[in-house]
């Protein structure tokens, strides 16, 4: 039998259920197609252990778990986007910081993507995020606790001027500034990354205690987040590690050469894209063993 054809029998069977007043199942086993589902697709993580298996920008995530949608000193944005999944010791990381945040007084903090219930490719937004050891973090921090209806339609606000290269005082604070120092204080960091401005405001700040902004990495875009990826955890010996970070803090020529490309660039052609890279095999047996599609709302 062939996926559409699952997919069309689903879709019957979803409108008689509808129809007689009873639930949608949760997960449509597919443990027999011989095609892939498009991880967005994928609306359960797998059974079994957690592992993040290959790169953060090519891989996947066996038994995701995820994240409570709040906690304290923190909120999950758009839980709609289904970007909630991760390692455990994301988890942990997450929960640690929000818990630290509260503390210092800083409000909620406000997550963003994370990944996918298998992680693997998203449709829209991001190239990383795969492995389940990445996390947005939005840098506003004026919400207040939110109905969870009322999270998707949120919108991120930059704290950077494109045009002067420079901070809006109303959107950056010494809270970002502790927010940012609090999200390294955990060893599982690997690196954060965020706007060449917002780095060299880091730089500026910090004063003599420098060490932690090694872990801060300048990087094209979040201007409204800073994203934070963690280590290779112990018990993934699939996930590939990448390059250890340079010595010093990052606050010299290395950041100097970024900051021209902090202005928004000129138009120009686009080149063609690179060849996607090739996700491990333990993903693909990952993507076809019991994947679940989404409502069919979603189709």
């Amino acid at each position: 039998m062939t996926l559409s054809t699952v997919r069309r029998l689903l879709v019957a069977t979803a409108i008689v259920v509808l129809l007689s007043g009873g639930a949608w199942p949760l997960e449509p086993a597919l443990a027999d197609t011989d095609q892939p589902v498009a991880w967005h697709l994928i609306r359960t993580p797998s059974p079994g252990p957690t592992q993040a298996i290959g790169g953060y920008a090519h891989g996947c995530l066996a038994g995701g778990i995820a994240l409570p949608l709040d906690g304290i000193g923190y909120q999950v944005i758009r839980p709609g986007r289904h970007r909630y999944f991760g390692h455990p010791a994301l988890l942990e990381y997450l929960q640690g910081l929000g818990q630290r945040a509260h503390r210092a007084g800083l409000g909620l903090i406000n997550i963003g993507d994370m990944a996918q219930p298998r992680g693997g490719p998203m449709n829209t937004g991001h190239a990383s995020h795969q492995i389940g050891l990445d996390v947005d973090v939005w840098l506003r921090l004026d919400l207040p606790l939110l109905p969870r209806a009322h999270r998707d339609d949120l919108k991120e606000v930059s704290v950077i001027d494109g045009e002067a290269l420079r901070l809006i005082p109303s959107r950056w604070t010494s809270a970002q500034f502790t927010l940012l120092r609090l999200a390294t204080e955990d060893s599982r960091v690997a690196r954060i990354f965020v706007n060449p401005v917002i780095k060299m405001e880091l730089c500026r700040q910090a004063g003599s205690d420098r060490a932690w902004l090694r872990l801060i990495r300048p990087w094209y875009g979040h201007d409204d987040h800073f994203h934070v990826r963690l280590a290779c955890p112990p018990d993934s010996p699939l996930c590939e590690s990448q390059a250890p970070l340079p010595p010093g803090d990052g606050c010299d020529a290395e950041l100097a050469s970024w900051l021209p490309e902090a202005r928004p660039p000129a138009k120009k052609a686009n080149p063609p894209p690179p060849p996607k890279p090739t996700l491990p095999t333990a993903c693909t047996r990952l993507n076809m063993t019991s994947a679940s599609l989404p409502n069919p709302n979603h189709w």
